[in-house]
């Protein structure tokens, strides 16, 4: 009865390692490095495109702060038809008729800022400022998303090494079964080995099922990421995570702090955003203070109560010229000037408290993945260590095993911890190298390197 459950139990599990397979292979794979898994997630990220595309609205104000130093013109024209009493005069006397009169007026207008305390400038100087935060604050958007790909694609990798461990230990197991069962038929084991034994194998059946689904699971994930479409799981390109993994052993806290400082954009990009807001701040302070503008205005008309054809009463008869200075002094406009200036500044506040906040939170980062670090170098090195002595010993008691002196509980349990020992260190290899892409975020120095 016993090993009729065992043998249903094997069944089951080969029954859900084959649909996976089926599902896997109905699947549509799309073969996929790292580089091009960051270049799918940078098109298909709502954030990061709305930064883009803000960036294009932060490059056109920088160029209308530019030209505000320069005269605006403007070209104006109309039409209308007059019907009823007109006035005309007629030889020194005023005489009104009944008649339409169809008239048409055209003007040009141009104005010029000639002095408004420095507005202009400030405000050139802000856009550009604006448009530098902006393409640092899409740089760093393209560090976290370099940063997120990495995470969901290290994991997946992972589980393909851990799923990997786990078929090979089961294939093991399987070549164990059948050497006990011939120790069983020779009576150089008893039969509650060879069940012992079934009953491992059919275990590890539910273990290599399990990392299987994980797999899947991380597959999926990052395909949903990737926004791939339906039905599309990503085959993804092995990367060593073992290079490069301890360019940061040797380095302290305050050296990599003081590199975080020169490296992080959007520490950057906060220094920037807020000269930015003082600038805007002392722009419109301005706005207490008289200003002076120059003007020049072109304007003529037609009218059909004059017998002379349309050119020349457009540009003979009624044309008229007017250039001059215009002085406009503040006096009281209902609060609106102190309400503009009141914002500005406190926006301006609410920036410098933002700075001071990513400051904090680049010590935070860099002393978190620090420790995070070190603590996965001790794990790597550990484990190393660990599957080296699990190996001697595992090798020890099959020795033991097939000579008749150890039992099959000492078997099984060297075995267990071999594959536990594997599975650490294969996690801790990942792990190590994950760390390393978090340093460099943290430091800022986050890059795709083919």
């Amino acid at each position: 009865m016993k090993q009729s459950n065992m043998v249903k139990n094997l069944g089951f599990s080969c029954i859900i390692a084959a649909f996976f397979t089926i599902e896997v292979q109905a699947q549509d794979t799309l073969r996929l490095d790292f580089r091009q898994a960051v270049d799918l997630a940078l098109e298909a990220n709502v954030d990061y495109q709305l930064q883009s595309n803000n960036l294009e609205v932060l490059e056109v104000a920088k160029k209308s702060a530019f030209l505000s130093h320069f005269p605006n013109a403007n070209i104006n024209s109309s039409f209308s038809q007059q019907s009823g009493q007109q006035f005309q005069q007629i030889e020194g006397e005023i005489v009104v008729t009944n008649v339409k009169n169809e008239v048409v007026n055209a003007g040009l207008n141009m104005n010029m800022p000639l002095f408004n305390s420095g507005r202009r400038i400030l405000d050139t100087q802000s856009a550009k400022l604006a448009l530098e935060a902006g393409e640092k604050g899409l740089e760093r958007a393209n560090q976290q998303i370099v940063f997120d790909v990495a995470q969901r694609y290290l994991q997946v990798l992972l589980d393909q090494e851990l799923l990997r461990i786990s078929q090979e230990n089961l294939e093991n197991q399987k070549e164990q079964l059948r050497q006990i069962e011939g120790f069983v038929e020779a009576g150089l084991r008893t039969i509650s080995d060879q069940y012992n034994q079934q009953s491992e194998v059919a275990r590890l059946e539910s273990v290599a099922v399990d990392a299987e689904l994980q797999l899947q699971n991380d597959l999926w994930r990052l395909s949903e990421y990737l926004q791939l479409e339906p039905g599309v799981m990503p085959l993804l390109q092995a990367v060593d995570p073992r290079s490069e993994s301890l360019r940061f052993s040797d380095m302290g806290m305050p050296e990599l702090y003081d590199l975080a400082q020169r490296n992080r954009v959007d520490r950057v990009q906060q220094e920037l955003l807020v000269d930015s807001f003082q600038k805007d701040m002392k722009a419109i302070k301005a706005m207490y203070y008289p200003r002076i503008g120059a003007f020049y205005n072109y304007n003529t008309f037609f009218t059909s109560l004059d017998d002379r054809n349309l050119q020349d009463q457009l540009l003979k008869v009624y044309p008229q010229n007017t250039i001059g200075l215009n002085l406009s002094i503040p006096i009281f406009n209902n609060f609106q000037n102190k309400l503009e200036v009141t914002r500005s500044k406190v926006a301006y506040k609410n920036q410098v408290l933002q700075k001071e906040s990513v400051d904090r939170q680049i010590y935070q980062d860099v002393k978190l993945a620090h420790q995070n670090y070190l603590a996965a170098l001790k794990k790597h090195k550990n484990t190393d260590v660990q599957v080296l002595a699990a190996l001697e010993a595992k090798n020890a008691v099959s020795e033991r095993f097939r000579l008749g002196i150890s039992n099959f509980v000492d078997l099984a349990t060297a075995n267990q911890q071999l594959v536990a020992a594997q599975a650490d260190q294969a996690q801790a290899i990942y792990t190590l190298f994950f760390q390393d892409v978090l340093m460099q975020y943290a430091l800022g120095t986050l890059e795709i390197v083919d």
